[in-house]
């Protein structure tokens, strides 16, 4: 079994910032990539920005200036820096993950933590 754990959210202001990480722990794991999805209130869960192990990283046009997104393979984790942040950003921001288990090969395509919560105040 693995988990995602996402930290980092909370409020502030608009026009500040926020650093978000989300750690994968269990079992052991090969992990190809990971990335953020958000999702506002009343809307559709959307990709604000996925990375591969390799470095190479694709995010939403939207998205593109304000937020960049890191790993850290040798901890499988992903960081989120936000920046820039406007009222509309406000969402419960997820982790997500494809890896293989190293021990039964077994592929997981679309592994998700629970989210963190990410709220701005204008």
């Amino acid at each position: 079994q693995v988990t995602l754990v996402e930290s980092g959210g909370g409020l502030v202001q608009a026009g500040g910032s926020l650093r978000l990480s989300c750690a994968a722990s269990g079992d052991t794991i090969c992990i190809s990539a990971m990335g953020w999805y958000r999702q506002a209130p009343g809307k559709e869960r959307e990709l604000v920005a996925r990375i591969t192990s390799g470095g190479l990283a694709n995010y939403a046009p939207s998205m593109r200036g304000r937020f960049t997104i890191s790993r850290d393979n040798a901890k499988n984790m992903v960081y989120r820096q936000l920046n820039s942040l406007n009222p509309e950003d406000t969402a419960v921001y997820y982790c997500n993950a494809e890896f293989i288990y190293a021990k039964s090969r077994r592929v997981e395509r679309d592994y998700w933590g629970q989210g963190t919560q990410v709220t701005v105040s204008s």
